[in-house]
């Protein structure tokens, strides 16, 4: 350990600069799809987006890749304001070697905390806070990581279950008429499914369904 500390000592600045931010750059990279699912709003809408398709009975039309794609770019046209707002105060910083790697971790962090503390329920934050016998933070920036990030993906479970609750109940209701039709016609042996299927895909067509949806998202943040 002595000797690798000591290569970097009798290393070049600039060299050591640079490896510090192949360094950081590497283990954003190897963090990045945990960032991704579970402090940003990829979460939800993945799940939104998961409940339609299941709510029509498509199979897998769209296919996961669509799905997950445009989660990705709704996701990032979301956070963007965050994205832009870690650049400016904590990497442009960092890498002018303004600040140091501490430093720019505590300012990176403070506009996730924002965002995660204003789409998180008091009782899931409280949650945390009370089984670590932990005080109650003044401000969103005295709130542990540990603890608002599951306390935001509780939230954020439940606010994603609640739309797709409401998107499944015209498709319900879609079945139910027509597993009644079909019992009154005597065509027992009959799928309800396979005729519902048409009705299901018309209505989501006809009311602009994935305008709907999409717009339900971007305003639920």
């Amino acid at each position: 350990m002595n000797e690798f500390i000591g290569m970097f000592a009798e290393s070049d600045p600039a060299n050591v600069s640079t490896s510090v931010k192949l360094l950081l750059l590497l283990t954003v990279l190897s963090l990045a799809p945990s960032l991704l699912i579970l402090m940003t709003s990829f979460l939800r809408i993945v799940i939104v987006l998961s409940f339609v398709r299941t709510s029509l009975a498509t199979g897998q039309m769209p296919p996961n890749q669509v799905i997950i794609g445009l989660a990705l770019f709704l996701t990032f046209f979301i956070m963007t304001p965050v994205f832009t707002e870690v650049n400016k105060e904590a990497l442009q910083p960092l890498f002018a070697e303004e600040i140091g790697i501490e430093e720019a971790y505590e300012r990176a962090a403070i506009p996730f905390k924002e965002f995660m503390a204003g789409h998180t329920r008091q009782q899931d934050l409280e949650l945390f806070l009370e089984y670590n016998q932990a005080e109650t933070p003044e401000s969103v920036e005295d709130i542990p990581l540990t603890m608002l990030v599951p306390a935001f993906v509780i939230s954020e479970l439940k606010t994603a279950f609640q739309m797709g609750f409401m998107v499944f109940i015209p498709f319900i209701v879609i079945d139910m008429i027509v597993a009644g039709t079909l019992m009154a016609m005597g065509m027992m042996m009959l799928p309800p499914v396979m005729i519902s299927l048409p009705f299901k895909i018309l209505l989501f067509v006809l009311v602009d369904g994935w305008y709907l949806i999409m717009k339900s998202l971007l305003v639920s943040f």
